[in-house]
C-alpha cells in the first residue's frame, strides 16, 4: 500500500502518461502502481527499441499485462550512449503521445535510476521541459525515485521520496513476471534482480 506520508491516490479512470527511454522501464520503475490501478488508462511510450525485433514485441506483450497502450520510438541506444539533441527527443516525445493532457505524467529522474544510462536522463529532462513550457499538459509530474550507492548494490527505492508505494507479494510477483517471462530476463539478469518491491517518486504539482 501507500506509505502512509502521503494519501494521494490515482484515481480511477485518470488518464496517465508514463514515458521512458527502454522498453522494461515502465515495468521496473512502476509497474508495481499500474498494477494495483487497473481502471486508469495507462498510455507507455518509449523512445527506443521499436526496430528491436525481440523487445519490441515483448513490450507490447507487457502492456497487455499491465492494461496499458503504448508507442515505440527508434532514438539512438548504442552502448556509447552519445548524446541525443534535446530538441529531437522532446519532438519524439510529442509525435508518440496520442494526447497533450493528462492527469498525473510519470517519467524518468533526471539523475536516472543508477549509475549511469544517459538515455534515462535526457528522457526526463526532455519531459520536464515539454512540461514547463506547456508543451505537455498534466495536473502532476512525477519522476522515479531510486538510487544505488554509485553501484554498491541494485537500485532501491529512496526512502525520504514524496511518494513509496509498497507492493504485496502478489503485485510483486506479477511484476517480476512480466521482467523475466513477458521480458524473457534472465533471474540472474540485473533486470530480474533489481526488480524494486518499493516503488518510489517524487512529486510535482503544475502552478495554478
Amino acid at each position: 500500500m501507500m506509505d502512509s506520508r502521503d494519501s494521494v491516490l490515482i484515481k480511477d479512470n485518470s488518464e496517465c502518461a508514463v514515458i521512458v527511454a527502454h522498453p522494461d522501464d515502465e515495468t521496473l520503475w512502476a509497474g508495481g502502481l499500474m498494477l494495483m490501478h487497473p481502471k486508469v488508462k495507462w498510455t507507455v511510450v518509449t523512445l527506443c527499441r521499436k526496430s528491436d525485433p525481440d523487445r519490441a514485441p515483448r513490450f507490447f506483450k507487457a502492456l497487455e499485462r499491465l492494461r496499458a497502450g503504448g508507442f515505440m520510438a527508434d532514438l539512438d541506444d548504442g552502448p556509447e550512449q552519445t548524446p541525443l539533441d534535446s530538441g529531437q527527443v522532446q519532438k519524439t516525445i510529442e509525435k508518440l503521445l496520442p494526447s497533450k493532457k493528462f492527469d498525473i505524467i510519470i517519467t524518468h529522474s533526471t539523475s536516472g535510476e543508477y549509475t549511469r544510462h544517459l538515455r534515462h536522463e535526457e528522457t526526463a529532462k526532455a519531459v520536464l521541459a515539454l512540461w514547463n513550457s506547456d508543451r505537455l499538459f498534466a495536473d502532476e509530474l512525477w519522476t522515479f525515485a531510486y538510487e544505488d550507492g554509485n553501484r554498491r548494490y541494485f537500485p532501491r527505492a529512496i526512502k525520504d521520496a514524496d511518494l513509496l508505494v509498497g507492493l504485496n507479494e502478489e503485485i510483486w510477483r506479477k511484476k517480476y513476471d512480466i521482467i523475466t517471462r513477458t521480458y524473457g530476463f534472465d533471474r540472474e539478469s540485473f533486470e530480474a534482480k533489481t526488480t524494486p518491491k518499493e516503488e518510489a517518486f517524487r512529486r510535482f504539482k503544475a502552478a495554478c
